[in-house]
């Protein structure tokens, strides 16, 4: 049985230990008096949240129902670009204020939901508190000629207004129903005569409804006469008289979104927008609003000295000055440079603003010794006994001698996929094609990598024969993100060397990169092609000259040396 509470569902149970994302977004400061008693309903996925705001509220706050990133970035869009809306419409004084045709037009939803088939609308009932409770279809005759008259008596008691309900106490008042269904249409606020006046013509159009279900009930499925009588919805309505909108209200987080829709058709990664849009959201928390106009170089300044001093709650250390420079300042010049050019903010805050880097104390080399080498493939060698290894089991077992033997960044080779390990047509030679086809590679070129003989002998081509079609290390659910999963094994990659390696002066998965350079250098290979095969930009424009034949790299991968482990495991 479903209750409906006055006309409107009760509030939902406290969602704990959920996975699904939070909508959070400040209230600004100059409107938190003025939005005390409001309610306003905010539309996200087809779903909806209701928000009534009280004196002492400074944030609205509230599950997103989904988890996976390009759900929860829609949802997180739609929710705010609503409320933005709504801010603003309160701040102007905006209100709308509908025609009586678009009243008509509302009411008729309502009369048409409830006159829908039987099938459709559950049965009702009255309780002693004069509420209307839905219950599971009756099976027996009976019960239907009964439930066919309840449908009848009370619908025509709600069009005659003879039947009223209390709101009992955390019911949701009438006016909510309204004020969905505009929320639907884009329409944030609304005057409050025309709240009124929709919400008091509301009870009248549910009992027509229930009269026509009564009727299909009793097998008469004639034309409902009402349904020739109600409004199509006409265009949005215009707002009452209001002084000119100003120049700004152009929001920080939509205008990264504004920035991504020119960016990504030039080709930029969708990890540049993920990072671009974290630090446009901690500006605007950190600045308590959301108006880029109101962005000054004085902020920029101000946030830089906050982001070099506040504790990240996951770390327990502040933001370095790296981070700061490369991720948080660079998103500023490049998006706020984007909006000077396209005429949306006058200036660019951002413009001459940096940070100072000290240069880090180096201690060691940046590559594994040969010890830290050895301890992580014996360690790799270990999952070679599993007889029924997992894809987690086998990355842990191939990831880390395929780093060893090609220098690649371990993100390239967690996503490779089975038809990315292929016979070179001009030499006969194995070799792992790179691809941006598989998920994500820097420079977006591809490039095919031979496979180092020492791979071959321990099984690997086996290993990929043996295996389905499609990604080797990592499985993608049906609507789940790629680049969710592909960071979780990274992170476990991370993880599992990490526990080997404990010094925090060599990178876990980076080290490998740099100990292949190393060990090319000790045999002579030229150090264009071990760019080539890392994937290296060139240093010079005359490195760009010439190109790397696969019979060049072929001969690169024939005298790089081989791993010689301290156990013995992994020789030719």
């Amino acid at each position: 049985m479903v209750r409906m509470t006055g006309w409107g569902l009760g509030k939902p149970a406290k969602q704990r230990h959920s996975k699904n994302a939070l909508f959070v977004h400040h209230i600004p400061m100059d409107l938190r008096a003025k939005l005390v008693g409001k309610t306003v309903v905010i539309p996200f996925g087809g779903d909806s949240k209701v928000i009534t705001f009280n004196a002492v509220q400074r944030n609205v706050r509230f599950s997103l129902r989904a988890h996976t990133p390009s759900e929860v970035r829609k949802r997180q869009a739609e929710a705010q670009g609503h409320l933005e809306r709504y801010f603003q419409e309160v701040r102007e004084g905006t209100d709308v204020k509908l025609t009586m045709r678009q009243i008509a037009a509302l009411d008729g939803e309502h009369h048409q939901s409830w006159a829908n088939d039987y099938d459709a609308v559950p049965p009702v009932r009255v309780d002693a508190r004069e509420r209307i409770i839905l219950d599971p279809l009756p099976s027996s005759p009976e019960d239907l000629e009964l439930e066919a008259e309840l449908l009848e008596t009370i619908g025509r008691d709600l069009a005659s207004g003879d039947f009223t309900f209390t709101v009992p106490e955390g019911g949701q008042p009438i006016e909510l129903s309204t004020l969905k269904q505009l929320s639907q249409r884009g329409i944030t606020s609304v005057s409050e005569d025309s709240l009124k006046a929709t919400a008091s013509r509301l009870p009248a159009a549910v009992g027509t409804g229930l009269e026509v279900a009564a009727r299909k009930l009793k097998g008469d499925y004639s034309p409902d006469p009402m349904a020739t009588r109600i409004p199509e919805w006409t265009d949005s309505p215009k707002p009452q008289a209001a002084p000119p909108k100003r120049a700004g209200a152009v929001s920080l987080t939509g205008l990264v979104d504004s920035w991504w829709n020119e960016a990504k058709a030039a080709g930029l990664s969708e990890s540049t927008y993920v990072s671009y849009s974290g630090s446009f959201r901690l500006l605007s928390a950190f600045l308590g609003h959301d108006d880029a106009l109101r962005v000054t170089p004085e902020d920029i300044v101000a946030f830089k000295d906050h982001r070099l001093k506040a504790i990240n709650p996951k770390t327990g250390k502040p933001a370095s000055a790296k981070t700061i420079k490369a991720s948080d300042l660079t998103a500023f010049k490049s998006v706020f440079e984007w909006a000077k050019v396209n005429l949306k903010v006058p200036s660019n805050p951002a413009t001459g603003i940096t940070v100072k880097l000290g240069k880090k104390v180096k201690v060691r080399e940046r590559e594994f010794t040969a010890e830290e080498a050895s301890l992580i493939l014996e360690a790799a060698n270990s999952f070679a006994i599993k007889s029924k290894p997992t894809q987690t089991h086998s990355m842990k077992r191939w990831v880390p001698w395929l780093c060893a033997y090609s220098g690649c960044r371990v993100g390239e080779l967690i996503q490779l996929r089975k038809e990315d390990v292929q016979q070179d047509a001009e030499t006969g030679a194995w070799v792992l094609k790179i691809t941006p086809e598989a998920g994500t590679v820097k420079g977006k070129e591809r490039r095919d990598i031979p496979v180092h003989g020492h791979l071959i002998e321990m099984g690997f081509l086996e290993f990929v024969e043996k295996a389905p079609a499609g990604y080797l290390f990592l499985t993608v659910k049906p609507g789940g993100s790629f680049r969710g999963v592909l960071q979780s094994k990274k992170n476990r990659m991370t993880e599992f060397v990490r526990e080997l390696v404990p010094d925090p002066n060599v990178a876990p998965n980076h080290g490998w990169r740099h100990t292949f350079k190393a060990k090319g250098f000790e045999v002579g290979i030229q150090e264009k092609v071990l760019d080539f095969i890392c994937g290296h930009a060139p240093a010079t424009v005359g490195r760009t000259y010439g190109s790397v034949t696969m019979p060049t790299r072929v001969e690169a991968m024939r005298v790089f040396p081989r791993y010689r482990l301290a156990k013995g495991g992994g020789h030719a």
